[in-house]
């Protein structure tokens, strides 16, 4: 089969498309045709030799989430039949033409969705929904604070905190990407600047001085400590990136008064059974809602296999809003 290979760790030059050795499932897994994937940060950093994939995904091949058909079936498998359309995450290796997956990592694409618009799902939604659902248990009417708005994550968790009854903020780097959120239903947001203190006073003006119920961190850094500041009491506070850096400080004081909850998560290196309660939760209450048109994919440009360079070269310029997806056949 075809698939992206690292051949050293560096920039998107040391990426190459080879030949190499097409899987086999084994009990219980599902040999699945890969027809597109997406990028995620991830992705670069196991490129630079910064996040190695874990022990049960390829080390050189690079992906965490697909959509595609099932084109050969393990011993014991009882949930798929050949050729069903299918999409999940994996912890590696889903830029390539054939992947194999646990039977239960694997939800159904709905008729609706291209496999295009498939790829651009799964990372993105069930991080989201098992962040603010799973984890945050976010009630309707509360308020929600995104970091990076514009990312895949963001404009996912955008959609999920309407659907659920909650108002959505958001933080990006330009102003362009403020205004593409709010078509999918932002409330508000912050064209950030280098002055944090107009971010907290902004949300405290956005809440009526309450302060934010929820805040999804995928940036850290200074973003951090910030966020802590503009929680309302009870708030619970997810940190799922660190592209702003890995280091903070933490305003103790506040946490202590404001009794605030904080919480990091990442869904690659959790253990299968966890991996597979977060496609569960997704399965049963995001799919229904793609099948519906209530939330959506977002493609911000989409490359054939042949050209990931030019793809990892984009989602690097910081440029995008929503999904980059990798075209496999």
């Amino acid at each position: 089969m075809k698939a992206v290979v690292i051949t050293a760790p560096g920039g998107a030059d040391v990426l190459e498309l080879r030949e190499v050795a097409r899987p086999s499932p084994s009990y219980g897994q599902v040999l699945v045709r890969v027809h597109a994937t997406a990028l995620n940060r991830a992705d670069l950093m196991q490129r630079e030799g910064k996040y190695p994939p874990p022990p049960d995904a390829p080390k050189d091949i690079p992906g965490m989430e697909f959509a595609g058909e099932v084109a050969e079936l393990g011993p014991g498998v009882q949930r798929w039949k050949v050729g069903q359309r299918v999409f999940g995450i994996v912890g590696g290796g889903s830029y390539a033409e054939y992947l194999v997956s646990h039977e239960r990592l694997l939800a159904a694409i709905p008729d609706s969705l291209s496999y295009t618009e498939a790829a651009a799902v799964p990372e993105a939604f069930i991080t989201a929904h098992d962040s603010l659902v799973t984890q945050a248990s976010l009630r309707a009417s509360e308020t929600v604070l995104i970091h990076a708005v514009a990312s895949g994550v963001g404009l996912a968790a955008v959609q999920l905190v309407r659907a659920l009854g909650a108002i959505p903020f958001g933080t990006a780097r330009e102003k362009g990407k403020v205004v593409r959120a709010k078509e999918l239903g932002l409330e508000d947001g912050w064209a950030a600047t280098a002055d944090m203190s107009e971010m907290v006073s902004l949300a405290k003006g956005w809440t009526g001085g309450r302060g934010i119920n929820v805040v999804l961190d995928l940036v850290g850094g200074a973003y951090f400590p910030a966020s802590i500041e503009l929680m309302a009491p009870l708030g619970r506070l997810m940190e799922i990136g660190t592209l702003a850096g890995r280091d903070a400080q933490i305003p103790l004081g506040r946490v202590i008064a404001s009794r605030i909850t904080i919480r990091g998560t990442m869904l690659r290196g959790r253990a299968l059974e966890e991996k597979i309660a977060a496609t569960r939760a997704f399965e049963e209450q995001v799919v229904p809602m793609l099948a519906r048109g209530i939330v959506r994919a977002v493609v911000d440009r989409e490359y054939p296999l042949a050209e990931v360079r030019a793809a990892h070269v984009l989602l690097e310029s910081n440029e995008t809003v929503g999904k980059i997806v990798l075209r496999v056949a």
